[in-house]
């Protein structure tokens, strides 16, 4: 419910006021050229910046294969869902429900719908994916690279002229929602317990994000842009970073630690006295 809040607002400050507008478009100057990223996105990638549409059938088809491998099935069902409905939802949203309000005089390139981003979106609901049907040793390790993908996806999209920070967030949040409501479907065996909140992991994503996002024609707009990308790994990272109170009782249990309620029950109680 949070992502979808923050979703709602995002779209209302960035999009539909006249400050957000003329923010996010200052940043739309120049050409794809500078981006450090722009010679490898039009030479081998990295995906989905190409082959969006194989990258996604091998993304799925992973997700299927290790739920299945796991004998997860209510796993595989999350697993590919998260990524399917963050995709569908996010071209939903930027083609027919969301429009781009002309309230700045803007020229024609500049008021076309973008928002969420495709790209992002399928990064997001891919890694999230991966995630739900990781197995608890993998999962960390899953999470810390997803995020660093993300990370280098959303500052390139913005870098390159594509996107406008607001719609790479947006996607993030939309891949959240669902992975939100996936979990809270699922049974508390089979809710995934947290990952280690590590500075290692986002300093990782920080050099992604400048991978992704540096420009040779502007500093300020680099940093911008930079910012986009490590934001959306942070999103992310603490989404799944944060433990349910499922997880957190497996977590105990497991360790050998009483529930927090257990030892009072265990002390007898006071005789009144005589």
């Amino acid at each position: 419910m949070k992502s979808l809040i923050a979703l709602v607002a995002l779209y209302v400050v960035a999009i539909c006021t006249p400050w957000g507008q003329r923010a996010e478009n200052s940043l739309l100057v120049g050409y794809a050229d500078p981006a450090l990223i722009y010679r490898i996105v039009y030479s081998v990638g990295p995906p989905p910046l190409k082959l969006e549409e194989l990258t996604i059938v091998a993304g799925l088809t992973l997700i299927l294969v290790v739920a299945l491998l796991r004998r997860q099935w209510i796993l595989a069902v999350a697993g590919i869902g998260v990524p399917v409905a963050t995709i569908a939802c996010t071209e939903l949203l930027h083609t027919v429900i969301l429009p781009r309000p002309d309230i700045v005089n803007a020229p024609i390139s500049e008021i076309e719908p973008s928002f969420p981003s495709g790209h992002v979106a399928i990064v997001a609901g891919l890694v999230l994916g991966a995630i739900l049907v990781a197995t608890p040793r993998a999962r960390p390790y899953v999470a810390a690279v997803g995020t660093v993908w993300l990370a280098l996806i959303g500052a390139a999209v913005v870098a390159l002229l594509w996107h406008r920070p607001s719609d790479a967030i947006g996607a993030t949040l939309i891949a959240c929602f669902w992975y939100g409501i996936a979990t809270r479907l699922l049974t508390k065996q089979q809710q995934p317990t947290a990952t280690p909140r590590t500075l290692i992991v986002l300093g990782l994503a920080a050099i992604g994000a400048i991978c992704g996002g540096a420009r040779t024609d502007s500093y300020p707009r680099s940093f911008v842009f930079i910012a986009t990308g490590l934001l959306c790994a942070t999103i992310v990272w603490f989404t799944v970073a944060r433990t349910s109170p499922a997880a957190a009782a497996r977590s105990r249990l497991s360790s050998g630690t009483p529930e927090p309620h257990a030892t009072a029950d265990r002390v007898a109680p006071r005789r009144p006295p005589q």
